[in-house]
């Protein structure tokens, strides 16, 4: 259940970016937003992990700042892979990471793991 509702809030979150941040388009129903939410979803748990790793020498030079590229990263990656999700360049995909990953935070603060 944790996992439906994690998948859904990711497809809030994108919503919410594409709302917030110019470059960053979203078109189709609310199946495609949850499909969007899977994608990211498994980036996040499939790709991310790998990329942290990699790069922690970055992490550590740049006082994690480098994470937000990062998430600019994972989000151009599911761009890439979703027709519906349009990502004009590296700023609208760092903003829109940084807003997915305050939207996910907000939410975080709010749900208890239980």
């Amino acid at each position: 259940m944790r996992m439906l509702a994690q998948v859904a809030l990711n497809g809030i979150g994108i919503l919410l970016a594409a709302w917030l941040v110019p470059g960053i388009e979203w078109q189709g129903g609310i199946l495609y937003l949850l499909l969007t939410g899977l994608v990211i979803g498994l980036i996040n748990l499939l790709v991310r992990p790998l990329v942290t790793l990699l790069s922690i020498p970055l992490i550590v030079v740049t006082l994690g700042l480098f994470f937000l590229v990062i998430n600019g990263a994972m989000l151009l990656l599911a761009g890439s892979l979703l027709d519906g999700l349009t990502i004009e360049g590296c700023g609208p995909a760092i903003l829109g990471g940084i807003v997915l990953g305050l939207f996910n935070w907000v939410v975080g603060a709010f749900v208890s793991d239980d």
